[in-house]
């Protein structure tokens, strides 16, 4: 699926009350409702800017991964950039 800006009838970022995190929820114009966490958003903008900014890479892929050990406060599921072997870097 690709989505044009035209297909987006708005976009609500907002901290939920109750809540710590931003939530980000596109709508389109069809009806559909997706809601991002923050995290997906932060990875998502992390990725395009690398891509856009980056004077020879021109692809990321980042993959979702279950983390065994981790830093404290981090979630135990990330999207880790992925090397070119297709492992977690």
């Amino acid at each position: 699926m690709i989505v044009n800006n035209e297909d987006v009838k708005k976009v609500i970022a907002e901290i939920p009350d109750g809540h710590k995190h931003l939530r980000t929820t596109i709508v389109l114009k069809e009806g559909t409702q997706i809601t991002f966490q923050e995290a997906t958003i932060a990875n998502i903008v992390r990725a395009y800017i690398t891509v856009k900014t980056h004077p020879t890479k021109n692809k990321i892929q980042l993959k979702g991964t279950k983390l065994r050990k981790r830093k404290k406060g981090y979630a135990e599921w990330q999207l880790l950039e992925m090397e070119s072997k297709g492992k977690p870097r």
